[in-house]
């Protein structure tokens, strides 16, 4: 805007004295004077699209603004040039600040007003008042132009770094949420490999076939694992997701005569949020981790829940040995309250030592 405006001026100020000359009106313009005249805007015109990067350069364009219109006016006989001297508070504005930019304002005024004395009667000559006049309205409306202009400047300037740093919040977030998936998932697939190759090597000496079936388990998990690992780097997953089916998956991978995990659901998972969904499943992958891994339980009763608007629910109850629910410190559940919390869910956990472990969390205003 302030390049266009400026720009504007000066062609009008051109037109302005070309019309005199052509007009015949200046008389005494001699083709030295309107030469210099014409040169003098045009090199105003290429300042104009000069970047003014540093408040040095901006210093040094502004003052030769000033000489150019001191040299464009010299070679004005008519005068009309001397509105363009509202530019210079203007640029001093950006340049110096507005204390130095009202500063050259009251100065400029001093001038014309100054100069306009120098002529006998002018305080009694209509035109002469008149131009003061309007030149402290130009001198006004510019003043203005520029106050507006540069806030507009500040203001961008105040949401382009708020959005560097709504961008930086997000890709935290990000990693955040893809640190959890990792965790989460791969976790506790190497805890089901772990414990399957244990079992093998357990059996491997008594009934291969279990062994067997062990290693085959192991390989399976592994293979899980290395699924969602590319799922949770990919993040941008098209296919569907079903909050059952992927328990009722996780459940069967892990059940054995040694660790029994029954699955219960009622409701369907149709037009639930796939963020609520996933953060569901990945609380119960992390409860039966921890019921197999720490907890020593050989029985788990897992049940999913879903209600009406958009809310589910998921309860994982464990009959290992249990704990006490406040000296709790892991990862994996402070892992759980932030990544049903980020989605306006909650997450509860109840045990005592000898009793067992119930992890019930919800999302979309499930009870």
């Amino acid at each position: 805007m302030v390049r266009w405006m400026a720009s504007a001026l000066y062609l009008a100020v051109l037109a302005t004295g070309l019309y005199f000359v052509a007009a015949g009106l200046a008389p005494d313009w001699s083709a030295a004077s309107l030469a210099v005249f014409t040169a003098g805007l045009a090199a105003l015109l290429a300042i104009e699209w000069i970047r003014e990067i540093g408040r040095r350069r901006a210093v040094v364009l502004l003052a030769a603004r000033v000489v150019l219109l001191i040299v464009v006016l010299a070679a004005d006989p008519g005068g009309f040039a001397r509105a363009l001297f509202v530019l210079v508070p203007f640029f001093a504005y950006f340049s110096l600040g507005r204390r130095a930019a009202l500063g050259l304002a009251a100065a400029c005024l001093l001038a014309a007003t100054i100069q306009a004395a120098l002529s006998p009667g002018w305080a009694d000559d209509p035109e002469v008042v008149s131009d003061l006049l309007m030149f402290f309205v130009g001198l006004v409306l510019t003043m203005a132009t520029a106050a507006v202009a540069d806030g507009q400047r500040r203001a961008r300037l105040q949401l382009e770094r708020a959005h560097s740093q709504v961008a930086e919040l997000s890709a935290a977030a990000e990693r955040n949420r893809l640190a959890r998936d990792i965790h989460d998932s791969v976790g506790h697939h190497l805890t089901a490999v772990g414990v399957q190759l244990e079992k093998a090597e357990a059996f491997r000496s008594r009934d291969a076939a279990v062994a067997d079936r062990a290693v085959a388990d192991a390989r399976s998990a592994a293979a899980r694992a290395l699924q969602e690992v590319r799922e949770s780097v990919g993040t941008l997953r098209a296919e569907p997701f079903s909050l059952v089916a992927a328990v009722a998956a996780l459940a069967d991978g892990l059940d054995d005569p040694g660790f029994r995990v029954a699955v219960e659901s009622t409701g369907s998972d149709a037009g639930h949020a796939r963020a609520g969904l996933e953060a569901l499943y990945r609380v119960v992958q992390e409860a039966l981790t921890n019921a197999r891994r720490h907890a020593g339980a050989d029985r788990v009763r897992v049940a999913v829940r879903f209600g009406d608007p958009g809310s589910a629910m998921v309860e994982v109850a464990d009959n290992g040995r249990g704990f006490a629910v406040g000296t709790a410190t892991g990862g994996g559940l402070r892992g759980m309250r932030e990544r049903v919390g980020a989605l306006g869910g909650v997450v509860r956990i109840e045990s005592a030592p000898g009793q067992g472990t119930r992890v019930t969390a919800s999302v979309g205003g499930a009870a």
